[in-house]
């Protein structure tokens, strides 16, 4: 299993949910290096959505109305948590952008959704 880093921007909006939610989603979001193996092969079956531009792959975890971006460390010890974003703050988000909702594909090509995870790398980690 990995150690899960959250960043300051990241913890905040975690933080934000009530206590019994946290509680909740961080018992969900369990990653092991073989749950993100063979995502290209399978995407349908996989546990965690991906989304990658220029060679950076991020991973997207859905947990009740949360949906959690992280990156696997370059030692692969860890994962990186970017957001943690609420279901409706993120389709306000969506719509704001003029994107079809749900799909990773067009999610990697947004240029608003980048920021955000840029914004959350830079964050001090906790």
């Amino acid at each position: 299993m990995f150690q899960v880093i959250f960043n300051e921007i990241s913890a905040a909006e975690i933080s934000q949910l009530p206590t019994l939610e946290q509680l909740e989603v961080l018992n969900e979001f369990q990653v092991r290096p073989e749950d993100l193996t063979g995502i290209e092969d399978n995407p349908s079956g996989a546990k965690f959505g991906q989304i990658e531009r220029d060679g950076k792959r991020l991973y997207r975890y859905r947990a009740s109305d949360v949906r959690i971006y992280f990156e696997v460390s370059e030692d692969h010890r860890s994962v990186i948590v970017h957001r943690v974003l609420n279901r409706n703050t993120f389709q306000d988000f969506l719509y704001r952008a003029n994107l079809p909702v749900g799909d990773d594909e067009d999610l990697a090509r947004s240029k608003q959704f980048w920021a955000l995870i840029e914004e959350g790398e830079r964050a001090r980690r906790v």
